[in-house]
C-alpha cells in the first residue's frame, strides 16, 4: 500500500449505477487542483516519503499516458468546449492560509458548495477579479463559502512569506511551460503562445 493508491472494480458492482454510463455533453469541465503551496492550484507531492510540497506538473493530467504532444490535447479539448459550450473551472482542494505544513486543507464543504455553485449556473452570475501573476479569474462571493477565502493572501498572516511562495510558484510554472515554446501545430496555429501568454507574469 501506498500513500496514493487507486483500485478499480466493474461499474455492475454498484447497485444503482445508470448502464449505459453515457451522458450528454457537459456543460462545465472542473479541473481539480491540489495546491500545497497554498496560494494558487496546482500541485502536491503524494508519493511516500514527499513531506514537503513539491511542484508536479502532469501534461493534460496524465502526461506518463499521452502519446501526441500536449498542445494537441489542447486543442482539442479547447475545440470541444467551444462547440458545445463548455465553461471552465479551476477548483483548488488543497492549502490555504499557508503551504502544506503551517496553512490548512481547504474545507470538503467549501469545495462542495463551489461544485453546487458551478452547476447550478450560479457562479456565471457573481462579479469577478483577476489575481496577481497568474491572472486567474475569481468570484467575489459564492453562497455558504466566506468571501475572504476566495482571496488566498487574505488568508495569510505573513504577506511576504505569501508573495515569495508565490512568486516561487509562479517560476516553477514558467519553467515548466518552457517545453511548450517551440511547438506548432499547423503552419499558423497560435495555440502555442496562446498557453505561453496564460502563464503567470511577474
Amino acid at each position: 500500500m501506498t500513500e496514493n493508491t487507486h483500485a478499480a472494480y466493474p461499474i455492475e458492482y454498484i447497485p444503482n449505477a445508470k448502464i449505459p454510463c453515457v451522458g450528454p455533453h457537459p456543460k462545465n469541465v472542473i479541473l481539480l487542483a491540489c495546491d500545497a503551496f497554498g496560494v494558487l492550484p496546482p500541485v502536491a507531492g503524494t508519493e511516500d516519503g514527499i513531506k514537503e510540497p513539491q511542484a508536479t506538473f502532469s501534461a493534460c493530467f496524465g502526461a506518463a499516458f499521452i502519446m501526441l504532444h500536449p498542445t494537441k490535447y489542447a486543442a482539442m479539448l479547447a475545440a470541444k468546449m467551444q462547440k458545445h459550450g463548455a465553461t471552465g473551472w479551476l477548483v483548488n482542494t488543497g492549502w490555504s492560509g499557508g503551504r502544506y505544513g503551517s496553512g490548512s486543507r481547504i474545507k470538503l464543504a467549501y469545495t462542495r458548495k463551489i461544485i453546487d455553485a458551478i452547476h447550478s449556473g450560479s457562479l456565471l452570475k457573481v462579479n469577478y477579479r483577476s489575481t496577481e501573476v497568474f491572472g486567474l479569474e475569481i468570484p467575489t462571493e459564492v453562497e455558504a463559502v466566506p468571501s475572504e477565502i476566495l482571496e488566498p493572501m487574505n488568508t495569510w498572516t505573513n504577506k511576504k512569506a505569501y508573495k515569495e511562495t508565490l512568486l516561487n510558484l509562479a517560476g516553477l510554472f514558467k519553467k515548466n511551460f518552457e517545453v511548450f515554446v517551440n511547438r506548432k501545430i499547423g503552419k499558423d496555429d497560435n495555440l502555442t503562445e496562446e498557453i505561453i501568454a496564460a502563464g503567470p507574469i511577474f
